[in-house]
């Protein structure tokens, strides 16, 4: 069995580290949940396909994984930071909703996303305003040494810690640069824990507490229920690199505060032993905004006939720490790798059935080392393919090279001697850790089909049945004029075509 450790890049020390459990055999993982005030866009979802990415790897190095994604429904500011609106009550005054609505619908959305590209359900999905009175227990057990009050409410003083900001560099790099001035803060960097409701108005979501009536902080709703679900400290945090500036420096000053106010020296003074952040999703279009109105969220690219696991794909296709550039070009040529795979994975099982054998291959909890003990792995020419696959995860996540080592599973000549039923099982262990479902898909499922499209699959099937029956025929005149009649109806036939497609509708 190979031995190579698990290496992750640690936001806080800007270092690969080895990962070491906190608790032997576990790992633990708190993962920044959406503000659910409107739909995700698909660069929101990037920072939970690259979790799901993390959470399938410690599962696959043999971790009882518990991973946690919480739900923020309150607290949460347009900026980001001190000045502006709640994010929910704005947006349930724009929609003359009640705040609790827009909450569950918005909540219901995001989860939808998380099923359409096999993300795994996390063992805690917490919300923050089921958590209301811990987050004010919180607050009361850090007041006297950290925190001060104003007539806006109870704020951190982040002098009172060691090392504040280190991880975003506030120190050395640009700083916080989104934070605004709120009066009578003692420094900029301070941020609230307990906003009171200002005199004469009334929010839908507020809550009696010492520092009069008001809501959370947001930062205060994650140092509390990843504390309460995983103990402080855990193994690992993850969010979005835009949550390293502001975010996730005020979930570690707190959590200081809370345990002592240890430097950050040692990085499990932070809360978490282990900070990692995915990059941007940029998208050169200006539509990733959801100021923009028609932002480009996952259901979007559903509707206009792409399979939400071509998505998933173009995320792996670059290293989580790596600028991803979206367009359109980008995601159908991940649609067509996407495609190659599983025309390859049907063509090993119908080798698999030809050969006589009944169950195509096994689709339970593959890890390490129970590929290791299958016959993959005594294999001669799979096995360096298998270790090569190992090591590339192992190596902070690196899903590029890991998708080379599955297609060469796949697709390599050499290895057609093997066994149809010791490849498949190879690739369902790789596919356990990249999640894209490749022995449940089939060619059918990923045809680019929009939404708006009018004819049926059938009416397509028929046509192209009786184009067959008339090319068999010689009848070409006959074939081209079902062809054009496709055409008009957006189907277009693609004669020869080296994936072995049939049609498409476009």
């Amino acid at each position: 069995m190979p031995d190579t450790p698990l290496r992750l890049f640690n936001s806080l020390t800007r270092e690969l580290e080895t990962f070491t459990p906190i608790h032997p055999g576990e790992a633990r993982v708190y993962t920044c949940g959406p503000t659910v005030y409107n739909y995700p866009h698909i660069g929101n979802m990037r920072a939970y396909v690259f979790a799901d990415l993390l959470g399938r790897t410690l599962s696959w190095k043999g971790y009882k994984l518990t991973h946690v994604i919480n739900i923020t429904d309150v607290g949460h500011l347009t900026d980001d930071a001190d000045a502006g609106e709640d994010k929910l009550e704005k947006a349930a005054r724009a929609n003359a909703q009640s705040i609790w609505d827009i909450a569950r619908h918005y909540t219901e959305a995001f989860r939808a996303d998380v099923k359409a590209l096999n993300i795994r359900e996390p063992a805690h999905w917490p919300i923050a305003t089921d958590y209301i009175e811990p987050m004010i227990a919180f607050a009361r057990s850090i007041e006297a040494k950290h925190c001060y009050r104003l007539d806006s409410g109870l704020y951190f003083d982040t002098s009172t810690v060691p090392d504040y900001g280190r991880l975003a560099r506030a120190q050395t790099e640009a700083g916080e640069g989104r934070i605004e001035a709120v009066a009578g803060k003692r420094h900029a960097a301070d941020f609230a824990i307990w906003r009171t409701t200002p005199p004469g108005e009334t929010r839908q979501m507020e809550w009696d507490s010492p520092w009069g009536r008001g809501a959370p902080g947001w930062h205060l709703e994650c140092s509390v229920m990843s504390g309460k679900l995983l103990g402080l400290p855990f193994d690992i945090h993850t969010g979005g690199i835009d949550h390293r500036e502001i975010h996730h420096p005020n979930e570690i000053a707190q959590n200081q505060a809370f345990c002592g106010c240890g430097s950050l020296t040692n990085p499990v003074n932070s809360g978490a032993r282990i900070w990692m952040h995915n990059n941007f999703l940029v998208d050169r279009t200006g539509k990733m905004s959801k100021s923009s109105g028609e932002f480009l969220r996952l259901q979007l690219l559903i509707d206009k006939g792409y399979h939400p696991l071509a998505y998933r794909l173009m995320c792996l296709q670059a290293h989580y720490r790596s600028e991803l550039e979206f367009s359109r070009e980008g995601l159908g040529a991940a649609l067509t790798r996407l495609k190659r795979m599983v025309i390859a994975v049907e063509a090993l099982k119908r080798r698999h059935v030809d050969a006589g054998s009944a169950a195509i291959a096994p689709r339970g909890e593959w890890t390490l080392e129970s590929l290791t003990a299958h016959p993959a792995w005594e294999d001669r020419l799979l096995r360096p393919h298998l270790e090569a696959f190992a090591e590339a995860v192992a190596d902070d996540l690196t899903s590029p090279k890991a998708l080379l080592s599955l297609e060469s599973v796949l697709h390599a000549k050499a290895l057609n001697s093997a066994a149809p039923s010791v490849r498949l099982a190879a690739v369902a262990a790789m596919d356990q850790v990249l999640g894209l479902g490749l022995l449940d898909l089939s060619r059918a499922d990923l045809r680019l089909r929009p939404v708006s499209a009018t004819i049926a699959e059938t009416e397509i099937e028929a046509a192209l049945a009786r184009r067959k029956e008339a090319r068999a025929a010689r009848d070409f005149a006959a074939a081209d004029a079902i062809r054009d009649e496709l055409a008009a109806q957006g189907v277009e036939v693609m004669d020869g075509d080296p994936l072995g497609w049939e049609w498409r509708l476009g």
